[in-house]
């Protein structure tokens, strides 16, 4: 075993291993806002002083989900104590998934309780089984509003809730919904072509779900507990979407946010200054997960 060793540490230090390691194309580059390459163990401290965190990711990119379990692992590592939500669980689910947590079924049961995303074993199965595997000290979290109550909003506005009874409001943020067309990306959803006359209704329903998702990191976040929360970038990018609705309801939360970016180039551009706090550039030819 020894001789094992001291071979490896020859090879790895050789000149030939070198400068394989140096032509090694990146799988990902790591930023501040204001261009600066940022150092991963900075960041997680800075995530763990933070009262939320916000993990913006491409649905379908491996380096985001990677990234999204070794926040969470490293974030749980330091003070062992965790709380996460994703925006890939919908509220109504909680009561499964807390008993699916505290052994009440069997896993075999599982993937008919609770609704998962297709990508869900390959992507997010990894956070929610540390969840799991820790669940009396790391909080999980389903905080989207169900996808039914989004299309209601999508189809009628705001107004089509009001004749929800007081279970199915419970599982979206309290009404009346604070509504901004200028808070950031929804005014670019409003002009995106969508197919419809207006985007208006569309908007809205994004912004339940932003609000949704706030506020249900809001009611069960703990005080001096770490909380990440994973969402599609859109959500949070731009210190809009969630964050938005977070500060409506805490003006003094320390929010600290990641935004993923796909490119052919590994360098920093400009525009990527205002997408959050540390920005993940991605080759934009990485495989993708579905």
């Amino acid at each position: 075993m020894k001789q094992i060793a001291v071979f490896l540490l020859l090879w790895l230090t050789s000149p030939g291993t070198a400068l394989l390691g140096q032509n090694t194309p990146p799988a990902y580059m790591l930023y501040h806002s204001d261009g600066s390459k940022a150092d991963y163990k900075g960041m997680i401290d800075q995530m763990a002083k933070a009262d939320v965190t916000l993990v913006g990711e491409f649905h379908n990119n491996p380096i985001c989900h990677w990234f999204e379990l070794k926040i969470a692992q490293d974030l749980f590592g330091k003070d062992s104590l965790l709380d996460i939500g994703m925006e890939m669980f919908e509220a109504d689910d909680q009561l499964a998934i807390d008993e699916f947590m505290a052994g009440r079924f069997k896993a075999f049961y599982f993937k008919n309780a609770v609704k998962r995303w297709k990508n869900f074993k390959t992507d997010y199965k990894p956070i929610f089984d540390l969840a799991k595997d820790h669940s009396d000290k790391i909080g999980f979290y389903a905080t989207n509003v169900p996808r039914r109550y989004a299309g209601i909003v999508s189809a009628r506005g705001f107004d089509g809730l009001n004749e929800l009874s007081p279970l199915a409001k419970s599982y979206f943020a309290p009404l009346p919904i604070r509504f901004d067309t200028t808070a950031p990306n929804y005014e670019e959803m409003m002009q995106m072509d969508m197919g419809h006359g207006s985007n208006i209704n569309v908007t809205k329903a994004q912004a339940l779900k932003d609000a949704t998702m706030a506020h249900f990191i809001l009611k069960n976040r703990r005080k001096r507990v770490p909380f990440v929360h994973y969402q599609g970038d859109f959500h949070s990018k731009n210190h809009g979407g969630i964050y938005v609705y977070l500060k409506y309801g805490d003006k003094s939360l320390k929010i600290v946010t990641l935004s993923p970016v796909e490119s052919d180039s590994m360098d920093f551009k400009e525009e990527y200054g205002q997408l959050g706090d540390y920005i993940l550039v991605i080759p934009e030819s990485m495989t993708k997960t579905y």
